[in-house]
């Protein structure tokens, strides 16, 4: 797909009401299922998840804020923003003093309607812009407000795309926001078309894909693979990527972790404007998966940090906001990454005594080039030279050097060799 093409899937996906659980979360998986083999994970409300418990359901069927008249002032079908994320369920005739807690407005972006969550506790109210809120003038409101939370079950998408060697880079992309585009309908599609063009094209890495609602989403995710962790070498987080000229690349907990090399290297020659931002604790998910017990080295990639541009968690990150351009400028570089972590991969020459002889399995060309590229890599694969280092060393092209790898491979002229260790307390 190009950016039009993501751009018209985010479309499809902006109005359905998602948050960390229900109905929405869902829909969204299984629109994601019609273009990528994603399995959908079930795991019910309650079941500890180290310091959490996966929450009870929540489903909403209306919500509304009416004068005495009837009018609807505020509805949840004309913007599911409007209704506080996660609210409890309410019903009455509420004076106008008492409904101002309630409310959630912001008065230096008038027209906007913030999005509020209400997670971890009780609470109910609406969201709406400060004009809204300002011909709130009536003594007295009538609040609808008809939702569930009841037992029920927590969803999230994971999808393994097998590459030529079975340690992993994780891309993980959060799907719990409602309508908001750019945070994060960007990171949804961008991870989705990555998925779908690895499926074409084979990684050397395996590539494991999970779309989770932020937070608890990715704690529930490690807390029920702890097993499948010490095969996880990198890990990047998507989120942001519809927007904006500029990449913004935010380091692992370790800062010098093989995705922080290899990004850094990707944008330096991508033409493309970026920075580099040290790790902090907080932000997305990439804190989970780089919390002291885990250590996944894991960046995260985005073109608008959380909290730096006024449309953030507002009605104003729409469809009008979100940009074609670039959200296919984003998927081209998190292919680029991922490529150029598997050229990281090292590998050794199973006959080393001498050149082996190609023409015999096939690969002696008439293209001296051709050849010079087997040579190149049969020279130098003794266990310390990565593809990368072998294209820097030649001066061939990397995408050369990987389909000559791979013909390699398959004749078992080389095999791979040892990569980067992932720095885990899991691995220790």
């Amino acid at each position: 797909m190009n950016g039009l093409e993501l751009h018209k899937l985010a479309a499809r996906l902006y109005p359905i009401c998602r948050s960390i659980t229900g109905p929405g979360v869902r829909e969204t998986l299984a629109i994601l299922q019609e273009t990528i083999p994603l399995t959908v994970e079930s795991v019910p409300s309650g079941t500890p998840v180290f310091d959490w418990v996966v929450p009870n359901e929540w489903t909403v069927r209306e919500a509304w804020l009416a004068d005495r008249k009837g009018n609807r002032l505020v509805d949840f079908k004309n913007h599911n923003l409007h209704l506080l994320n996660y609210s409890e369920p309410f019903c009455g005739i509420v004076s106008r003093a008492d409904l101002d807690a309630h409310l959630f407005s912001l008065p230096d972006q008038p027209d906007a309607i913030p999005y509020r969550t209400s997670y971890y506790r009780k609470e109910w109210g609406f969201c709406l812009t400060e004009n809204q809120r300002a011909s709130l003038t009536e003594s007295e409101y009538e609040v609808s407000i008809d939702t569930e939370l009841t037992a029920g079950v927590f969803n999230y998408g994971e999808l393994l795309i097998p590459g030529r060697v079975q340690d992993e880079i994780l891309i993980s992309t959060h799907i719990c926001h409602p309508s908001l585009a750019n945070d994060n309908l960007s990171g949804i599609v961008v991870a989705l078309e990555t998925a779908r063009r690895l499926l074409a094209t084979p990684p050397n890495y395996s590539v494991r894909f999970v779309f989770v609602p932020g937070t608890i989403g990715a704690i529930t995710w490690l807390a029920r693979n702890q097993t499948k962790l010490s095969s996880i070498h990198h890990a990047l987080v998507l989120t942001g990527l519809g927007v904006g000229n500029t990449f913004h690349y935010k380091q692992s907990r370790s800062g010098n972790a093989a995705i922080d090399r290899v990004t850094a290297h990707v944008l330096q020659t991508s033409g493309s404007r970026y920075q580099i931002e040290p790790f902090v604790p907080y932000g997305y998910d990439e804190r989970q998966y780089n919390s002291p017990g885990i250590l996944l080295d894991a960046g995260c990639l985005t073109r608008a940090p959380y909290g730096t541009y006024p449309e953030y968690h507002t009605s104003l990150d729409n469809l009008h906001f979100l940009q074609a351009e670039a959200l296919e400028e984003s998927t081209e570089l998190v292919g680029s990454v991922i490529t150029a972590l598997g050229a990281r991969q090292t590998f050794r020459n199973r006959f080393p005594f001498g050149e082996p002889q190609l023409g015999k399995r096939g690969l002696y060309a008439a293209n001296p080039a051709e050849n010079l590229t087997f040579l190149w890599i049969l020279n130098l694969s003794d266990g310390t030279n990565s593809l990368d280092d072998i294209a820097a060393r030649s001066g061939i092209s990397l995408a050369d050097l990987e389909v000559a790898a791979r013909r390699l491979l398959d004749a078992g002229l080389i095999e791979t060799a040892a990569d980067f260790p992932c720095e885990s307390a899991v691995n220790k």
